[in-house]
């Protein structure tokens, strides 16, 4: 809740910024976020903005100035440092930037006020000539977030332009081996001795569906052979939610040799997949590729080995919920991509079909094919 206070520059418990309380020409009190984030080195600054608030009210007050031509208007710049700035996620930098950096040459340096829905619809006319549905829709998707941060969280009078734009995505990528290329991969793996950890990477990633970033980041201390689980806590996990992961007997096979790898090479290490010097390894990218050269495998990337175990569950017969639970999905929905594998489970739907009970049902309705002169089939 905002501060009841006389002037100046303050702190609220439900945003990240420094907010600044003021009189405005009419006497009406007046609070908003500076969208300074709170701290020490960032008070001068928001006071710096306060101080100019302050004097616009005093122009508008001398001179006579239009409220519209003193109110405070942001550009998209402002919009998009502030997000980057107060919006904390889980999502690197790095990618972050990547997935603004395309906004920029074409609202840069424009006022919020002065971009329409048009404008945005353009924008994604133009970036579909040369990048997928999906990159567009997580670009146009920053750019609403941002929005929606600055005016909910920081208070600022702005519209959100990219709001409710979205562009049709095709079905998701479902690329798996079968369980003999699956053992060629692994045995070509073995071969790599610069790579020692990369066999293990695959037999686990293959048998128990985590993510790359999953799998690289697990420590010892959440792995139980005795009962064949894995623990991933929420900061590694794409869901943010804690999830447990049974293990195959080859995953934990896959274990049992980094165990034995670590206590050979680096046993105080907390890590399982890492160097000699007991280093997590975080890019598997060029052993991966050189393994899958040597067993002859094309067309297959780390995440899809997250694919292949999907798929061989539902081969095999698995409920879509038990897969979603292994793979920890958010939602059965991303889950049934795959239920295309199992085409028995309808055949099996449709055989156990209980013949309704009624009339038709009771008259032992069959169909006969009997040639007549159109050559039509009869029914009686």
């Amino acid at each position: 809740m905002p501060r009841k206070a006389k002037e100046g520059i303050y702190e609220r418990n439900d945003s990240p910024c420094w907010w600044a309380s003021f009189t405005d020409s009419e006497g009406r009190r007046v609070r908003r976020s500076t969208g300074v984030p709170v701290g020490a080195a960032g008070r001068q600054e928001a006071e710096a903005i306060l101080a100019k608030w302050k004097l616009e009210v005093h122009q508008q007050r001398m001179w006579g100035k239009e409220a519209d031509e003193v109110r405070q208007r942001h550009t998209f710049d402002e919009v998009m440092l502030a997000y980057l700035r107060g919006h904390k996620t889980r999502t690197p930098e790095r990618r972050r930037l990547s997935t603004i950096k395309p906004l920029y040459p074409v609202f840069h340096g424009r006022y919020m006020d002065t971009i329409t829905d048009h404008d945005v619809k353009q924008y994604m006319r133009m970036r579909a000539l040369d990048v997928s549905p999906g990159t567009i829709n997580k670009e146009v998707g920053v750019f609403s977030a941002a929005c929606n941060f600055c005016r909910d969280e920081l208070g600022w009078q702005i519209g959100n332009p990219a709001a409710r734009k979205k562009m049709k995505e095709p079905e998701g990528r479902v690329r798996w081996l079968s369980h003999e290329e699956a053992g060629s991969l692994i045995d070509a793996a073995r071969q790599r001795e610069r790579a020692p950890w990369l066999a293990d990477f695959i037999q686990l990633c293959l048998y128990t569906g985590m993510r790359r970033g999953e799998a690289t980041s697990i420590t010892w201390k959440r792995v139980d052979l005795s009962r064949r689980l894995i623990l991933l806590e929420a900061e590694n996990t794409k869901s943010a939610r804690r999830r447990t992961v049974p293990l195959h007997p080859i995953a934990v096979e896959a274990l049992h040799s980094r165990r034995r790898w670590c206590d050979q090479h680096c046993p105080d290490t907390e890590w399982v997949f890492c160097n000699k010097k007991g280093e997590m390894i975080k890019d598997m990218k060029k052993s991966f590729a050189a393994a899958k050269r040597d067993a002859g495998i094309s067309d297959f990337r780390q995440h899809d080995q997250r694919h292949t175990l999907a798929s061989w569950m539902v081969m095999s017969g698995t409920e879509l919920m038990k897969v979603r639970d292994m793979l920890g999905h958010s939602s059965v929905k991303l889950t049934e991509r795959y239920a295309h594998l199992h085409p028995d489970a309808l055949r099996e739907a449709v055989d156990n079909l209980v013949p309704a009970r009624n009339s038709h049902a009771s008259t032992g309705m069959t169909i006969q094919h009997i040639e007549g002169e159109a050559g039509r089939p009869r029914y009686h």
